[in-house]
């Protein structure tokens, strides 16, 4: 159990809904002239107080769950072990595999991607300045975020 646990330290959890996005995309069950019925198509609808009806597709249910993924992410950064900067790297990585297929690969350049692709870039960006605020907190130097003042 607990080597499992130390390898969801290491990966970065934003690798699932890319993973399930490239399944949907990739093995043809959204084509790019058939999106609507997962990216728009509401799944549910959920009755409002004002009378409205809030219609969610699968779209959103995914980046909502995403941003969760996003949270527990930017908590992970705040470790300063050799894990951690493992967990960066691999960040980075996946932030660069999400470039590239939202730039090359058909099916990919849409909104809901590119906030998938927004969200790990903000993974790296956050999860080194977290762990750089973190690591100058714990080793008790400096003053101010990354240096600065």
């Amino acid at each position: 159990m607990g080597r499992s646990l130390s390898a969801l330290n290491i990966i970065p959890l934003l690798v699932f809904p890319l993973a399930l996005y490239n399944f949907v995309v990739l093995t043809g069950i959204a084509t790019p002239g058939n999106v609507d019925f997962w990216m728009h198509d509401p799944i549910f609808t959920v009755s409002m107080f004002s009378g409205d009806r809030w219609g969610v597709s699968f779209a959103d249910v995914f980046m909502g769950l995403s941003l969760v993924l996003l949270f527990v992410e930017i908590v992970k950064a705040t470790r300063t072990d050799a894990m951690s900067i493992i967990n960066h790297g691999l960040s980075m990585l996946l932030s660069v595999v999400c470039v590239i297929q939202f730039i090359t690969v058909q099916g990919f350049s849409n909104s809901v991607f590119f906030m998938l692709t927004l969200m790990t870039i903000l993974d790296v960006v956050a999860g080194f300045t977290v762990t750089i605020v973190a690591a100058k907190r714990d080793f008790g130097s400096g003053s101010g975020i990354a240096g600065t003042q």
